[in-house]
């Protein structure tokens, strides 16, 4: 008979070898935990809690006097979101002018900057290229700037007598009163060929307050200015992230792809951008996440103004708390504002995610197939 009693040592053995598989020895994991466990307290005690709080007072009518969780303050449901979303009045219509400006400002800002910060990257790569130094301190100098500063710069630069339409003059064109100017662009652009309104399915459906009519109205020419303003500080940052990839970049590959003939364009489309996935995706992310919480631009140049054509969602949450003291609709407005930006990271992780080779595409690499003499595939 066997027995089924182990033999006589053998728990310590395969403790031993547990602990050899996750590569801890006794007393790894507490020292891990103590020396992280200042962090964790600091993260706790001023992200947690704060987010945690915040959105108990998105759910609360508590109006910015005294402790959110005394008992004066009701709990009110979603009726702070209710009224941003689908109230209609006031609110729903100053969140669907914000959500509209910002989205216009998100569509232009992220391309161009990803593009100008990905084109600057690879012209300061060059080896070619004398004082790269110089260039890559010049590109990057405006993202260390105050964005302040900067703000008040554009808005000289871009006011009526500013240097822009100075400029502008000098080639025989009139620039406009950017800051001041509510119009849309797109709206703009159709009225240079006589498209003045649009169409009744347009003009009477809306969304948010908001007629889709105006929803296409494209950014204000003030917040036209705010765009280049973005593309300009921003760009510098991007760039970095990028030559750092570039220079990461074996050149195996390319060798491989100049023998085969492939020119410049080729090379830079097929070889190097594909390898630059990774980094892509990081600064579509870090540029996506920035233009959706952009606030102090807003708040230090126009207020919103003219006429809501430069109101965010992140001022309005601002105002809606601090100024109108609805501290419930401006914590709601900022955790919708999170939902937003989280649902466009993960849209932009699935479609830059790693797809499989098809078989169309596979076939072109394989080895075809050939008859023998005696009929035999090989």
């Amino acid at each position: 008979m066997t027995s089924s009693t182990p033999a006589p040592g053998t728990g310590a053995r395969v403790r031993r070898e547990r602990t050899r598989a996750t590569g801890l020895r006794r007393g790894d994991a507490a020292a891990g935990w103590l020396f992280t466990a200042p962090v964790i307290v600091i993260l706790g005690v001023f992200l947690a809690v704060p987010v945690l709080m915040a959105l108990w007072v998105s759910f609360s009518d508590w109006g910015g006097r005294g402790s959110p969780f005394s008992g004066d303050v009701d709990f009110v449901g979603f009726d702070n979101y209710t009224a941003i979303l689908a109230g209609g009045g006031l609110a729903e219509r100053d969140f669907g002018i914000a959500l509209r400006n910002n989205a216009w400002y998100v569509l232009l800002v992220v391309p161009l900057q990803t593009a100008l910060s990905l084109f600057l990257a690879v012209l300061v790569n060059r080896a070619i290229l004398r004082g790269r130094g110089f260039f890559r301190t010049a590109f990057y100098f405006p993202s260390v700037t105050s964005s302040v500063a900067i703000t008040v710069l554009w808005l000289f630069l871009f006011s009526a007598t500013g240097v822009v339409n100075k400029v502008l003059a000098a080639v025989g064109i009139a620039g406009p009163n950017w800051f001041n100017d509510p119009t849309g662009v797109v709206h703009n652009l159709l009225g240079v060929i006589g498209i003045t309104s649009g169409p009744t399915a347009l003009t009477d459906a809306d969304l948010l307050g908001v007629s889709l009519w105006d929803w296409l109205a494209g950014p204000s020419v003030a917040m036209s200015a705010f765009v280049l303003m973005a593309v300009f500080t921003t760009s510098g940052t991007f760039m970095l992230l990028f030559l750092a990839a570039l220079q990461n970049l074996g050149g195996d590959v390319t060798e491989a792809a100049m023998m085969d003939g492939a020119n410049g364009w080729q090379r830079f489309w097929r070889v190097t951008l594909p390898r630059l996935k990774p980094t892509l995706f990081t600064v579509l992310t870090l540029g996506l996440i920035g233009c959706w919480q952009v606030f102090d631009q807003i708040y230090t140049g126009t207020q919103g103004g003219p006429s809501k054509t430069t109101l965010t969602p992140a001022y309005l949450s601002y105002t809606a708390a601090f100024n109108s003291q609805d501290w419930g609709q401006g914590a709601a407005i900022a955790f919708i504002l999170f939902l937003i930006i989280v649902a466009f990271t993960l849209i932009q992780r699935w479609i830059l995610r790693d797809r499989p080779v098809s078989k169309r595409r596979a076939a072109a690499y394989l080895p075809k197939a050939t008859k023998t003499t005696d009929g035999m595939t090989r």
